[in-house]
This record gives C-alpha cells, sequence and structure tokens, in this order.
C-alpha cells in the first residue's frame, strides 16, 4: 500500500504490535480520524499496517470482536467491517476487545483521542469528568457527539444490561443511575423501542416473520412485525443475516414466512432493484433515538438517482455540526433501501461506507443512475 500521508520515512520496531521508538510517528499523531477515508481504514487492515494503531479500531459484525489495525488474525470480508475511532465507542457498540492484539491498550499519538478515551472511561465508571471547552471540542471531533451524550448513550447501555441480568424494571434502573422510573420511561422507550419491561425479557411476546431471497447483489433479508418492516439487509449467507435479526431480541417470536405474509413487501423492495419501483413506501416498525429518526427521516427525501453529502444532511436537520453522528445513524440503519442511506456520500466524492458493503452501495447508486438516464 502506498503511504502517501507519510513525508518522511518512518523507523518502526519489528519487536512487538504495541512498541513503537520514540522518534517514530504514527499515523494517529500524523492525520486525524476525519482525515481517514473508509478505503484508507481498509487497507491498513489489509496491510496490517502497525503505523495506524491507535488511529482507530475495526469491529467484525460476524465475531462480535474488534482489534487494531495490524491485528494478525485471519482477515475479515469488508462487508462484515465496522470502523471506530476510538475502543471505547466499539465496546458501547457490544463488540469486545481482541485477546490476541489487545486494541485497547494501542496508544495513539493524537492528544484529542487520549483525552476522550480518558473521558470516556471516566464516564464509563460512573465519575462525571469536567467538561472543558478543550474537552467538549475534542468529543465533537472523534466521536461528533458531546460528553453528555455519550454519557446518556453509556446510562442506556448499563440499563438494557441490567435489565437482562436482573429481569426486573426497578433495581436495573437504579443500578444505572436513574433517579425514578419516570425518567428511565420517558427516556428509553425512543431507544428500546418498546416498553424496558418487554426489553427485559428479550422481547417476549413480539412476533417476527421474515424471509430470504436471493437477488443479484446477495441475500435480501426482509423481516416484519404486526406493525410494519422491522428489517431490510443484504449479505452473502442466508444464515448470518437470520443470525443478527434473532440476536437483539432472542426471545422474541421469529418465524420464518411460509404463508405470504409478506409477498406484497418482497415484491416491491425487488422492483426497486430491478429499476420498476424507485419509491419505497413502506410501513415501518424500527426503534430509534430522536436523532437517529431526523436523520432517517431526511434520507427519505432524498430523490431516487440522487445523492447528498453526510454535510448536506447535518445541515437540513439543523445540527450543522453533527456530520459524524449523521455518518453513524446511517451505519445503524436498520432497513436497508427502504431508508435509503446508500445516497449518501462523503464530501470529497468518494462512496463512504456502508453497512451492508461499500460494493453494494456503488452498484446501487450506479442502477439508480442508469435508470434516472433511461427515463
Amino acid at each position: 500500500m502506498e503511504l502517501s500521508h507519510f513525508k518522511r520515512k518512518k523507523r518502526i520496531d519489528r519487536s512487538g504490535t504495541s512498541h513503537y521508538r520514540e522518534d517514530v510517528t504514527s499515523a494517529a499523531a500524523v492525520f486525524a480520524q476525519t482525515t481517514l477515508s473508509h478505503d484508507e481504514r481498509w487497507q491498513a487492515v489489509l496491510a496490517r499496517d502497525r503505523r495506524y494503531d491507535g488511529a482507530f479500531v475495526y469491529a467484525v459484525r460476524s465475531t462480535g470482536i474488534y482489534c487494531r489495525p495490524s491485528c494478525a488474525s485471519r482477515r475479515p470480508r469488508p462487508s462484515q467491517v465496522t470502523f471506530y475511532a476510538i475502543p471505547e465507542v466499539a465496546e458501547r457498540a457490544g463488540y469486545r476487545a481482541c485477546r490476541r492484539c489487545h486494541p485497547a491498550t494501542a496508544n495513539g499519538a493524537d492528544p484529542a483521542v487520549a483525552l476522550v478515551r480518558d473521558a470516556c472511561r471516566a464516564l464509563d465508571a460512573g465519575h462525571k469528568p469536567a467538561v472543558t471547552p478543550r474537552l467538549a471540542r475534542a468529543f465533537k471531533r472523534v466521536l461528533g457527539i458531546t460528553p453528555r451524550e455519550y454519557a446518556a448513550a453509556r446510562r442506556i447501555a448499563r440499563f438494557k444490561q441490567e435489565l437482562k441480568r436482573r429481569k426486573h424494571v426497578s433495581p436495573a434502573l437504579y443500578e444505572a443511575g436513574y433517579g425514578s422510573s419516570s425518567r428511565v420511561y420517558e427516556h428509553t422507550h425512543e431507544q428500546l423501542g418498546m416498553t424496558p419491561a418487554r426489553y427485559a425479557r428479550g422481547g417476549a411476546g413480539i412476533g417476527i416473520a421474515y424471509v430470504t431471497v436471493p437477488t443479484s447483489l446477495g441475500r435480501l433479508l426482509v423481516a416484519a412485525s404486526e406493525r410494519g418492516v422491522c428489517r431490510v439487509a443484504l449479505g452473502d449467507d442466508a444464515a448470518a443475516l437470520e443470525a443478527d435479526l434473532l440476536t437483539e431480541f432472542p426471545a422474541a417470536r421469529v418465524v420464518q414466512d411460509k404463508s405470504g405474509t409478506l409477498h406484497g413487501w418482497v415484491s416491491s423492495i425487488l422492483a426497486y432493484l430491478d429499476g420498476r419501483e424507485p419509491d419505497l413506501d413502506l410501513p415501518l416498525d424500527i426503534r430509534a433515538t430522536a436523532f437517529q429518526r431526523r436523520v432517517w427521516q431526511e434520507l427519505q427525501r432524498i430523490p431516487f438517482g440522487k445523492t447528498r453529502t453526510y454535510a448536506d444532511v447535518a445541515r437540513r436537520i439543523g445540527r450543522p455540526t453533527a456530520t459524524r453522528a449523521v455518518a453513524r445513524a446511517c451505519a445503524t440503519n436498520p432497513v436497508a433501501l427502504v431508508i435509503p442511506c446508500h445516497r449518501v456520500v462523503r464530501g470529497d466524492g468518494e462512496l463512504g461506507g456502508y453497512r451492508w458493503g461499500v460494493e453494494r452501495k456503488e452498484m446501487l447508486l450506479e442502477r439508480e443512475r442508469n435508470v434516472e438516464g433511461g427515463a
């Protein structure tokens, strides 16, 4: 890989993945996380380039593990990889640190990253570090959110963990730091998509039907509850798609649709992929934070065959400095195609990431342009 970012020759200590010579400048110090494109990060992973250790980590959905770029483990499929700025955010998303490369111990030289990591560790431990203007700016640059938003997300995560462990709402909410049951019901319903008690039972009582069908982009999974479509996913393997569906709510009644209940919705999505249905207007039953919902609604306003940049979307929802948070909302979109996150690209013209594989994103955009050009 040609590393044009480095203007002087770097001398790397080959004795181990976490040891650098004192006179070596790591990639984390040379440029900020926002300057690294998806392709550059992926190339660093392919090359197992130790200069990028501390600049980011990558997580693999199929294993639930995150690693440093230089990890010697088997390379995953690109469609299974998600990149994170710091290990704490990967762990917040539910990933475990690799026991082979110990990514949480990689020390980048970017002082903003170090400052944010220290604050995240304090917040994770239940402490309240002083939020100085410097810390607030570092959080926005590295993570795209404020320290307060990070703390709120961690509290929700702790609450969910306690619910699954204790199976009762009252002890879980106080253990997570909430002062009353009214506060927890007020703030968690939009993020859990159901009452806390039902979430504690692993989604017990919810019925979900699903079907997987072959397409030119790989396997397509469509799942729906009685209220609407709750998952549309693309992948290479039907079993992996089904496993992802079962992960969040293991106690839900998840069954394969053999009665044709989903036929109409599946037909609409297939018609879209064939260029015969430019607008997918399907009823949805999805969980979202208020911010995610605003982003996803804005994505549905992007015309067929057109694109917007992440910055464009941020401005349109009234959060012009939340570009990276918009990108994360796109990455967590549970219903591919119906919410067309593939129509959002980077400001420099690069495609950016895509939850179901950048190759699929490129093919979808090309198809839409061809349909529009032939109209």
